[in-house]
């Protein structure tokens, strides 16, 4: 039977870590608030990674990591047609272009970042199928996910903390009246401060520039320490009644409910 949860009660981390603890087969499956993410296991190593529409056939990693320029990628994808990534793979290393490591190295660094995308998933509902086994006409891969799991984690402590300093997305920014005058912005910082506005909430402007929960939190949170904006509440919205955006359980109850999935996902 499939185990359903969902990700209010267990984190990301928390999730892989049982996985990984079970050393389990099949396929993570998670639905998020916009997208789903399919993450495949075999004996508790990451083989793939899926994140709604993202391109991720092997001739579009390799592009993403300026492996080849976007005339040797048209090239490819004309001449490839209908050729599985395994084939793809066989035909590149066959001709001497690149080697097995190199076309495992890159599509490792691909998957770690999916799987860092999915850290910042706080709302939505996952499964885990067993009989799902990883995709036979792509390129799987053997990753220890513990180091990322780590990194996850401590993530997730300081979107905590960020949300603490900013609770909801949904509130604008405005230019303090006395601003310093001598700031140095980063380039990331820079993309949102052209944006601040009463008019556009930090959702909006992390949309906007393509920015994650906790990149437009610590960015706005360096931007209200250096005094540079202050929150302010959009024209015509309501006041938030609630302070959390993301409610949590107690730690016990929470303990209580990871030992029940460590038990359930055992016994699959």
């Amino acid at each position: 039977m499939a185990l359903h949860g969902n990700l209010r009660d267990f984190t990301i981390t928390q999730l892989l870590n049982l996985i990984i603890l079970a050393s389990k087969t099949g396929t993570l499956i998670v639905d998020g608030i916009s997208e789903q993410a399919y993450i495949s296991f075999r004996e508790g190593k990451l083989a793939y990674v899926r994140i709604g529409k993202e391109d991720g056939s092997l001739a579009a990693v390799l592009h993403k990591a300026n492996k080849i320029n976007v005339n040797q990628y048209r090239a490819i994808a004309d001449r490839a047609g209908q050729m599985t990534d395994k084939e793809l793979g066989l035909l590149l290393v066959n001709a001497g272009y690149m080697t097995r490591e190199d076309i495992l190295l890159n599509l490792q660094g691909y998957f770690t970042e999916m799987v860092r995308r999915l850290f910042t998933w706080v709302e939505g509902i996952f499964r885990f199928e067993n009989e799902m086994l990883p995709p036979g006409d792509k390129i799987n891969i053997r990753l220890d996910l513990e180091n990322i799991i780590i990194e996850g984690s401590r993530q997730l402590r300081e979107l905590d903390q960020l949300q603490d300093e900013i609770p909801s997305l949904d509130m604008a920014l405005k230019f303090t009246e006395r601003p310093l005058t001598h700031v140095n912005l980063s380039v990331e910082e820079w993309k949102v401060v052209k944006f601040v506005d009463p008019k556009n909430t930090m959702r909006q402007i992390a949309g906007t520039n393509k920015l994650t929960e906790i990149e437009i939190r610590r960015i706005v949170y360096g931007l209200l320490q250096a005094g540079l904006v202050e929150l302010v509440r959009p024209a015509g919205a309501p006041v938030q009644q609630n302070p959390k955006m993301f409610p949590m359980q107690g730690k016990e109850e929470r303990k209580s409910l990871i030992n029940k999935l460590i038990g359930r996902i055992r016994t699959i």
